[in-house]
């Protein structure tokens, strides 16, 4: 088996034009095989629409990822009109009741037997075409199939909105005092003296993080803030309705049932519960934590009573700086990118027995690097898949940081490929990017070692989605490690990080994580109510809840919500991030504090969590790995401390 082989970046367009033709025609040709003449042998029905799974995900993977990165808008256009394409003939097939009447009909006795999980693939299979309304009448199947095709819509262009909305604000450099010398030197004045900050993450961070004046970290914030706004406020009026509509048609209360109940959490009902659990238990930090903000707020404007938003990542800085000793800005001169970069290879391949090996290949952008993966463990020297990492922010790329598919791997058949798309400095990084690295490096991980079974349903990151950004967040604790960061974080000189300083700035870190819980869990009350609720006026929706849960009031005037991307993709389960976590703590308690390389847990760890991809409930796997069901209680010890 070989990687795939990409096309250079100005062949994209008749690549995938033709990559589409072939795999839709594919998937249509297998579909009408199993409708006329199916296989006598329950399996052999199964592997036929493995083989359909197969194709159309081929098409819809590269289609996605060129959607958000490819330079060209010609080619991201004709992408998402790939996808399109692609999720209405997945559509159009589960609905099919001859399909249907096919896999119904299977006898599922006798079908796990050396492949294994045929007996699961036939259990979700079935739950696919019933979820899609193959059991309803022709004009409800009809609209569904019309609900479908407009979400697809909508989710491009919301998508596509917060993309391309870059705003600037311009100012004179002198009421940039404060900001890091090497940004200062990346953004000269132009002729009339200003300097243009975007609401690129590469410069509104930093911008909200260490500006002095408060009057451009307000206007920067603010900018950040409204990207998407007015436009998206209506798409997102016209998803939600359109989602209800689709999960009342299958008979569901709402959307966020509909959508609980193909993850760990279960229930609609579930989602406020949990995010009140984590609310209550993360008040007590927040309220302390807060009290510390304000008082150093103070300090500079007596008579607060309560902080901004735009001010709370400032101030949050100077009392990490001046009283906690973290100078973020010193915390970046040892963290140069290509080191960083480096490093995340070198500890990832140690901890896991893996080893990249960089690979010249056409991609999009000259920017890519791409790697071959093999494996030091067990049959030294196997190739597992190929990775390309796309770290740095230009025009037309998507904004966030994300593992993309580029292909799911199959046993014997095709390599897992991913690309990890991030929008980093290529200079020096705040630790704060150095974890998401680690982070999103994680599902990269687990893609790549996930995809090595014998079904297409279940590779890489095939788990239920409140599971998929545990092992990521579970990653980041090597982000934190004195000894791992002394291995890669080093200053001009050469000189390591001192553990001093990364005690200090663990210490640091857990200043504010109340605060930080509070505010994922106003985004996940957000993404839950605006799906049940489906108020008239998100506005005044948003800034009730953040009245209810954020440690910060509404900034008057802005509009967030149209530019929180995670309402296209995690819709009403924004609450993952946090049930995430809390199995993260859990599982990152198996490893000794002493030896975070520990061979023994490590391989029980990327064999029984990270391999087996999508083969069992998440649950299943963390209890394979711990031995036993995973608890709150990891979690609510590191929030309580």
């Amino acid at each position: 088996m070989s990687p795939l082989e990409l096309p250079t970046a100005d062949q994209t367009l008749p690549w995938m034009e033709e990559r589409a033709e072939r795999g839709l025609a594919t998937a249509r040709s297998v579909a009408d095989r199993l409708r006329t003449d199916p296989p006598v042998d329950a399996l052999d029905v199964l592997r036929a629409w493995d083989d359909l799974t197969l194709a159309l995900g081929n098409v819809a993977a590269p289609a996605s990822l060129l959607a958000n990165v490819h330079p060209d808008e010609a080619v991201r256009t004709t992408c998402e009109r790939v996808e399109a394409e692609v999720d209405r003939l997945v559509t159009e097939l589960q609905q099919d009741r001859r399909l249907f009447d096919v896999f119904d009909g299977l006898d599922p006795a006798g079908l796990d037997g050396p492949t294994g999980l045929a007996s699961r693939l036939l259990e979700k299979t079935l739950r696919d075409f019933r979820r899609a309304g193959v059991d309803r009448d022709d004009t409800t199947r009809g609209r569904l199939a019309e609900i479908n095709e407009r979400l697809t819509e909508l989710g491009q262009e919301f998508s596509r909105v917060i993309r391309d909305d870059v705003r600037y604000v311009r100012v004179p450099a002198e009421r940039l005092a404060g900001m890091p010398e090497d940004w200062l030197a990346a953004h000269p004045a132009d002729p009339e003296g200003l300097v243009a900050v975007s609401t690129d993450y590469p410069d509104s961070v930093p911008a909200r993080m260490f500006v002095h004046d408060a009057a451009v970290r307000r206007e920067v914030t603010v900018a950040f803030l409204e990207r998407g706004w007015p436009h998206n406020d209506a798409l997102l009026q016209e998803m939600f309705a359109l989602r209800h509509e689709l999960a009342t048609l299958v008979g569901y209360a709402d959307w966020p049932s509909y959508d609980a109940e193909v993850k760990m959490i279960g229930a609609g009902p579930a989602i406020p519960e949990f995010i009140d659990k984590i609310a209550a238990a993360a008040a007590g930090p927040m309220e302390r934590d807060l009290a510390v903000v304000m008082e150093r707020l103070r300090q500079d404007v007596p008579d607060a009573t309560s902080i901004s938003s735009a001010d709370l990542s400032y101030y949050q800085e100077l009392v990490r700086k001046e009283q906690l000793e973290v100078d973020a800005q010193r915390v970046r001169t040892y963290f140069a990118f290509d080191k960083v970069r480096d490093g995340l290879l070198e500890v990832t391949g140690r901890l896991f027995r893996l080893r990249y090996e960089p690979v010249e290949c056409a991609t999009w952008h000259e920017d890519v690097a791409s790697y071959d993966v093999f494996s030091t463990a067990g049959r030294d020297g196997e190739l597992l898949g190929r990775i390309h990492l796309d770290l740095h922010a230009r025009e037309g790329k998507y904004k966030h940081a994300a593992q993309f598919t580029l292909a799911d791997g199959l046993r014997g058949r095709q390599l897992p490929e991913g690309v990890l798309v991030c929008n980093f400095s290529r200079g020096l990084m705040e630790h704060d990017h150095v974890t998401t690295l680690f982070h999103e490096f994680g599902h990269l991980l687990h893609h790549v070692l996930g995809g090595h079974g014998d079904w297409t349903r279940f590779a890489g990151v095939a788990t239920e989605w409140d599971f998929v950004e545990a092992p990521s967040q579970m990653l980041e604790e090597w982000a934190w490690d004195a000894e791992v960061l002394r291995s890669f974080a080093t200053d001009a000189g050469g000189e390591p990080i001192p553990v001093e300083l990364v005690a200090k700035m663990r210490a640091a870190d857990d200043f504010g994580k109340g605060i930080q819980a509070r505010q994922q869990m106003f985004y996940a009350a957000m993404s839950y109510v605006f799906h049940a609720d489906r108020p008239a006026d998100l506005t005044a929706a948003m800034v009730e809840l953040q009245e209810r849960y954020a440690p910060t009031a509404w900034l008057p005037g802005t509009h967030m919500f149209a530019n929180f991307g995670h309402l296209g993709g995690y819709s009403s389960a924004y609450y993952t991030y946090m049930w995430s976590l809390v199995i993260a703590k859990d599982l990152f308690s198996a490893f000794a504090a002493g030896d975070l390389f520990e061979p023994t847990v490590a391989a029980r760890y990327r064999d029984r969590v990270l391999a087996p991809g999508g083969s069992k409930d998440a649950a299943d796997l963390v209890a394979d790995f711990l031995g036993r069901p995973f608890t709150f209680d990891a979690y609510a010890a590191w929030l309580a401390s």
